[in-house]
């Protein structure tokens, strides 16, 4: 189901964005961008690595084991499909299809716990159509 689709992105959930933006930009020498987010909520950071997969950063409430997440790229759309067929295999859906930067994305569990995510642009159908 995944197998052909890219990574992209490895998300962590930080406690301190400024502190964050700080240790990986000044300290690591990343380049950072700092995103805005939605009003009263804190901006977010964006690093690009050299092999292309960015580094993505978000303030929320951080423990062990929920950071980080690895993102897999639904270029062709059908997020919606995706999630279905995971939850008919029987895989725990830790968030379903939901709203996310410039597109949508959905969390998901592997037998570990371990969290796994994908996200496609808004651009793409959520749904793939039916071939009839």
């Amino acid at each position: 189901m995944l197998k052909t689709k890219k990574l992209t992105n490895i998300c962590y959930y930080v406690a301190d964005i400024d502190r964050t933006a700080r240790f990986y930009g000044e300290t690591l020498g990343l380049d950072l961008q700092r995103m805005a987010n939605e009003p009263g909520e804190p901006d977010w950071l964006i690093a690009s690595t050299a092999n292309g997969i960015d580094l993505l950063f978000f303030q929320m409430e951080t423990k062990p084991g929920n950071s980080p997440i690895i993102v897999f790229d639904l270029e062709d759309g059908g997020i919606d499909d995706m999630v279905a067929g995971l939850a008919e295999q029987g895989v725990t859906i830790v968030t379903p299809v939901s709203h996310a930067p410039g597109g949508w994305s959905s969390e998901f569990a592997d037998p570990d716990g371990h969290t796994l995510s994908m996200y496609q642009t808004e651009d793409m159908p959520r749904q793939k159509k039916a071939v009839a």
